[in-house]
């Protein structure tokens, strides 16, 4: 029988592993969002900036990944993505044929896809059973989302 604390350790892991497992999702999904967005650009400046963010999505995927497994788990196959991501992936896809400011839709779908990115970092570092050094790096991550977010916005602002 386990004990109490012996209980309250498993939970607390188990949460650890589901918050970092939902981000590497999240961050696999913003990739090839990013790759996505690429397809259906000509400019070379908005090209480089999301070579860079898909960068930066796999970077922070890789340091998930390492965590996960310093704390002896597998992160599940997110190769794929979500469902959720797929679906944006496709939106993108839709709204960059029907749309004559391409680059404009593609800005727009970026922005969405980084604030739900935003919104979701801000829930789990609202949990209270990060690690120190996780949080870390879940603040350093936030802060480079929102970034991001400005960047965007600042990029819309020019094409309009």
């Amino acid at each position: 029988m386990k004990t109490t604390r012996e209980s309250a350790r498993e939970a607390s892991h188990k949460n650890l592993t589901h918050i970092l497992s939902d981000l590497l999702e999240k961050n696999n999904d913003a990739e090839k969002g990013f790759k996505k967005a690429l397809e259906h650009t000509n400019n070379p400046s908005l090209k480089n900036f999301l070579k860079q963010q898909a960068l930066q999505r796999n970077h922070f995927a890789t340091e998930l990944d390492k965590l996960m497994h310093e704390i002896n788990e597998h992160p599940r196959d997110h190769t794929k993505g979500s469902t959720l991501g797929s679906i944006h992936r496709l939106w993108i896809d839709v709204k960059s044929s029907w749309s004559k400011k391409d680059d404009e839709s593609i800005l727009e779908e970026c922005l969405r896809g980084e604030k739900a990115s935003l919104k979701e970092y801000e829930e789990k570092l609202s949990s209270n059973i990060l690690r120190p050094e996780v949080k870390k790096l879940l603040e350093e991550h936030r802060a480079k989302i929102q970034k991001t977010v400005n960047q965007i916005k600042i990029m819309e602002d020019l094409e309009d």
